[in-house]
């Protein structure tokens, strides 16, 4: 029976929960470290603050070991907020000078062009290849004279080492988006297969297309085509020199960046 008593009296005891304080101790060291390196590798300062006095609150009431001081001298934090909120961030949250990138982009579109200027002073084609930089890019505008016969929409066999030098000059590093659009004026076409000038327009920017991408060394994801036909004049069509500008392929070399909004 004394057994039977000793044993009951061994089993209602409490549980030894010493054990408890030395693992919520553990817990709170492991949570501080996770807090000490978030800390060390976020640059937001106030977010920090935030959390550590959050972490403060709830794990000592309002004191203790969370209550780190601020990693910015006063007024500063503050500063750098407002700097943040007037400027644009990317996904990493560093500051991106668009205007800074536009004047680069502008710096090298300057750069293919007097390549393409050269090249046209060098061939004495000065009045039938044109450039022009814009917000848009670099427009290089050819004359229809140039590459196609009159109403037809294969380039010559005698320009096609014209189309294959231009399609050396549109080797950039890294490639830029490439947009080539034909163009025609404002005299119905009356010749098969073409039932109009749209549609000539565009077998024209296509087939000028496809001897520029037969170069190696040009991305055709970087290339579309369209046309445009008589609709995108560059001339009054009441003279024949005016047609004559109308009638025209387009390369249109686009920037990198976006331009600022006007």
């Amino acid at each position: 029976m004394s057994k039977r008593r000793k044993k009951k009296g061994h089993d209602e005891g409490h549980v030894d929960e010493s054990w408890l304080l030395p693992y919520s101790d553990l817990l709170t060291l492991l949570l501080a470290l996770f807090i000490v390196l978030f800390a060390s590798s976020s640059i937001d300062a106030v977010k920090f603050q935030a959390i550590s006095k959050a972490f403060s609150s709830a794990l000592t009431g309002g004191t203790g070991m969370m209550e780190f001081p601020s990693p910015l001298p006063e007024g500063q934090m503050q500063a750098d907020e407002e700097t943040k909120d007037k400027n644009n961030d990317d996904p990493n949250g560093l500051q991106i000078d668009k205007k800074l990138l536009q004047k680069v982009d502008q710096k090298e579109l300057e750069a293919v062009q007097e390549k393409v200027n050269k090249y046209i002073e060098e061939n004495q084609l000065t009045g039938k290849l044109q450039t022009s930089l814009t917000g848009e890019g670099l427009m290089v505008s050819i004359r229809d004279n140039v590459l196609f016969a009159p109403g037809s929409a294969d380039v010559r066999p005698e320009d096609l080492k014209i189309a294959n030098e231009i399609a050396e000059l549109l080797i950039m590093d890294p490639p830029r988006n490439i947009i080539i659009s034909g163009h025609t004026d404002n005299v119905p076409i009356g010749n098969a297969p073409f039932e109009s000038n749209w549609e000539l327009s565009v077998m024209r920017a296509i087939n000028f297309m496809k001897i520029i991408l037969k170069n190696n060394e040009l991305d055709p994801r970087m290339f579309s085509a369209k046309g445009f036909g008589e609709f995108q004049p560059v001339a009054s069509n009441d003279s024949i020199e005016g047609k004559a500008k109308n009638r025209r392929v387009e390369i249109l070399i686009l920037p990198r960046t976006e331009a600022e909004p006007k």
